[in-house]
């Protein structure tokens, strides 16, 4: 039997699938980085141009601080970034110049593993990526083989796609990833040696999602089809439509035999660090799935699941949840089935949330589904509905966008927004709302974290604060006090 490897996906695609991907913030993932970092994870799934772009909107986090200082309190674990490629927080495609000073950063302040996920599996583009990382840094570098069910989507294509890629010496590694959990044990005994025979000696990971509740009993399958890599989360931050709990993956592993060389006692501390933390912030915990055939056909993340019923909620239409979730089904077959990945399943679930609770079908449409009919992500698996794509296209925005320029140059945004600007702060107002990066600068270094049971009271104490006619409060308790005083700011 052989020895396998873990990579922890709880901070980026745990919280992401669970929890909206904004469950944690800087100072929560330093409290407990030293432990993590003692596990022994082949690598951790960090981060990703949209989740630094969430630590900017919703935590005032500077995420280039974050990756630093993660990296300072973890560095014996890879810290791993995932991209589509030559795009960074905006839809659009950038500039490789631009490109190239985002990967030069990410790799100065501490990123060392690389996922390149192109949602069309255009080789090319991938190649192009991977070797601007290798140009501009040392980190290895992982092309992704994204699952999907579809007539073009075969064990043949897969293994062609990977054929394009291996010759690349910039790619160091593939992975099978199942972002939607569809991928069976029954298909993974086929499409693993189909792809394995195509990428020589250079190492295979697998990636289940557990939505249908395949991911454990795939992850399985894969390690033994030789597959020696595979992606878990911790406690509460696995299962659902996050991937496998790793405690319970690790049990699985060893009761077949297999060695799995962590430290258990950092795991269990981790467990119980991300438990206690959702408990105090009322967070879902990952729960093992029931098998659900409707997946099948709509192909919706986790992740993009939650964000939409979160939207919902805030509109008090939560009710109308399950037609979007029928009308997704629609939209994804009218767009000519676009993998449902990043920034895919986004885009069709917006679609098809409009469309539900507009006025009618396509009458209001984003500026990304008119970039995509456009051909400005890529060409379609299939082509678009005629009618659909008539519908789309008929409306002055959809002129406009068909004239606009491409992204700027990095000269253009450099005269723009001055050549002095440091590189990080460049990057971000590059892409975001300058008032965003604003607020994030003005609130200067992330503190130091409390304990998790900590966030009721602080919480009740910001609300307060924010009372006009709150005066003088102090909250006691035997070897505590806490005073808030009229007029001070609470940080």
């Amino acid at each position: 039997m052989s020895e396998i490897g873990l990579v922890d996906v709880s901070i980026r695609d745990g919280n992401q699938s669970l929890w909206g991907a904004t469950g944690l913030d800087t100072a929560q993932i330093l409290e407990i980085a030293g432990t993590l970092d003692r596990v022994g994870f082949r690598a951790i799934d960090f981060t990703s141009s949209s989740h630094m772009a969430v630590a900017v909107r919703y935590f005032r986090n500077d995420p280039w601080e974050r990756i630093r200082r993660v990296r300072a309190a973890m560095p014996h674990t890879p810290l791993q970034f995932i991209t589509t490629g030559l795009r960074f927080i905006a839809w659009q495609q950038a500039d490789p110049d631009f490109m190239r000073l985002v990967y030069r950063r990410l790799q100065a302040n501490g990123i060392r593993r690389f996922v390149m996920l192109d949602p069309m599996h255009d080789a090319d583009a991938v190649i192009e990526a991977a070797r601007i990382i290798r140009e501009e840094g040392d980190a290895e570098v992982m092309a992704a083989l994204t699952f999907t069910l579809s007539d073009v989507h075969d064990d043949a294509f897969y293994a062609g796609f990977a054929a394009k890629l291996t010759p690349c010496p910039d790619i160091d590694r593939f992975y099978l990833k199942d972002p939607g959990g569809l991928m069976s044990p029954e298909r993974i005994r086929s499409l693993a040696p189909a792809v394995r025979a195509m990428i020589g000696d250079k190492q295979l990971e697998v990636h289940a999602h557990c939505t249908i509740g395949h991911g454990p009993l795939t992850s399985l399958e894969a390690v033994s089809l030789g597959i020696d890599v595979v992606h878990v989360g911790i406690g509460p931050l696995g299962d659902g439509s996050s991937l496998p709990e790793a405690n319970r993956m690790i049990a699985n592993l060893r009761e077949a035999g297999h060695t799995v060389a962590v430290d258990d006692t950092a795991l269990r501390k981790m467990t119980e660090y991300w438990t206690r933390l959702a408990t105090a912030n009322g967070l879902p915990a990952g729960m093992p799935q029931a098998f659900d055939a409707s997946f099948l056909r709509h192909q919706i993340a986790g992740g993009v699941m939650t964000t939409t019923l979160r939207q919902l909620e805030e509109l008090g239409l939560a009710d109308r949840f399950p037609a979007v979730i029928a009308e997704t089904e629609q939209v994804r077959a009218e767009l000519g089935y676009p993998i449902m990945v990043t920034p895919f399943p986004q885009m069709v679930m917006s679609q098809a949330l409009f469309n539900v609770i507009g006025t009618a079908r396509y009458a209001q449409v984003s500026d990304q589904v008119i970039r995509y009919i456009l051909g400005k992500f890529g060409r379609p698996t299939r082509a678009v509905d005629a009618r659909v794509e008539a519908t789309i296209l008929d409306r002055p925005r959809a002129r406009e966008i068909a004239d606009e320029a491409d992204f700027p140059t990095l000269a253009d945004l450099r005269r723009r927004f001055g050549a002095a600007m440091e590189d990080e702060e460049f990057l971000l107002r590059a892409v975001m709302p300058g008032d965003q990066v604003d607020a994030m600068l003005g609130a200067g270094r992330s503190r130091a974290s409390h304990t998790p049971e900590a966030a009721p009271l602080l919480s009740l104490l910001k609300q307060l604060a924010a009372r006009p006619a709150a005066r003088d409060i102090v909250i006691e308790r035997p070897g505590v006090r806490i005073a808030l005083h009229a007029g001070a700011a609470l940080d």
